[in-house]
């Protein structure tokens, strides 16, 4: 792999991450861009002891903009775009439009092939396992600045979801306190460590669902299940079998054995509803990191003891339908699920890609 980082003509950074270490990037971005403005700000609510991230800016985003417009395409003669080379293999750049800036944390674009009408799904393995070496690369550099607590990947795909934006691309978040559904994790962990002598829940849990039924997909070092409580119609977690706690702490055979079990993984997803390629299936995939420092204050644990994985679900319940976060869901936080954990692994099980 060989990165090259270069400036827009706001002063953003971007980064290019090719295959090919000759690969040469000098393109200048020829855009009367002005500075980025930002009002960005994390406000903590007293009751429940979140934060929320408070941006106006973004009501001027793009939005839904014509292919021929699109602002993740390379550059093209005169069509400029976020991208001021003709190719690449894979690009990441601070956005725009962010929701999170300066002292409040960071937020990156990260676009997964110059292919506009492609998916994730469609990538090669080794583009696959380039995007990986992507999400590696800006979690080691984002732990590095002062304000961040934590780094999320995750893409974002289809409209349902709320994607403004077609082309295949996902985001990374750098926050600047720990998120409020890392420290459920980190709290249900220390206290199932106190409870049990030791014990590690992440391996308890890992080890109780290779036992049961809602395995979806194995290999040598991942391992894809529906949980036991799922929370979605449809979802999916994936783990490396050695704990780690980060992208970083991969070792090269997992890193390797990516590719293969996460493109089969999203493959599957797509025909869930044995719909064709013109409705791809809605969803949000979502890497979990440990934190960066301290374990979210809690005593008796430290980052080794969190488990890094993926979690994919879709909020499409059924063809034509989609799973609203209604009353319960967004109002107490007490999820619904329509579809049984076991029919779905058995649904997903089934509609192998090959």
């Amino acid at each position: 792999m060989k990165k090259t980082s270069t400036r827009l003509a706001d002063g953003r950074e971007l980064i290019y991450y090719d295959v090919r270490d000759d690969t040469v990037r000098d393109a200048v971005d020829r855009r009367p861009l002005g500075p980025v403005s930002t009002t960005s700000e994390v406000r903590r609510d007293a009751l429940l002891g979140d934060s929320v991230a408070i941006a106006s800016h973004r009501q001027g985003r793009t939005y839904h903009p014509p292919a021929d417009e699109c602002p993740l395409c390379p550059s093209a003669g005169d069509r400029l775009s976020e991208i001021p080379d003709s190719s690449y293999d894979v690009v990441v750049f601070e956005n725009r439009f962010p929701s999170l800036a300066g002292d409040a944390g960071r937020c990156e674009v990260v676009c997964f092939t110059s292919d506009h009408a492609a998916s994730f799904a469609d990538l090669t393995p080794e583009q696959a396992a380039l995007v990986l070496e992507a999400w590696t690369d800006r979690t080691a550099e984002l732990s590095h600045l002062p304000s961040v607590e934590q780094v999320f990947c995750f893409e974002n795909r289809g409209a349902e979801i709320g994607v403004t934006l077609g082309h295949p691309h996902g985001q990374i978040y750098a926050y600047p306190f720990v998120t409020p559904r890392t420290a459920l994790m980190l709290r249900s962990l220390a206290e199932h460590k106190e409870a049990t002598g030791g014990r590690n829940l992440f391996d308890d849990v890992l080890a109780e669902e290779r036992a049961g039924e809602r395995v979806v997909l194995e290999g040598e070092h991942w391992v894809a299940f529906v949980p036991y409580a799922a929370h979605w119609p449809y979802e999916v977690h994936l783990y490396p079998k050695r704990r780690v706690p980060d992208l970083l702490g991969l070792d090269e055979a997992a890193r390797t054995e990516f590719p293969q079990i996460y493109l089969e993984l999203l493959k599957r997803f797509d025909r869930i509803f044995g719909e064709s390629a013109e409705s791809p299936t809605p969803y949000i995939a979502a890497w979990h990191q440990a934190p960066f420092g301290a374990s979210g204050g809690h005593d008796g644990i430290n980052r080794d003891d969190f488990a890094l994985h993926l979690e994919l679900f879709t909020i499409r319940r059924t063809s034509g339908k989609l799973k609203f976060l209604a009353g319960s869901e967004s109002g107490m936080s007490v999820f619904i699920n329509d579809v049984p954990p076991e029919a779905a692994a058995q649904r997903l099980r089934e509609v192998a890609s090959s």
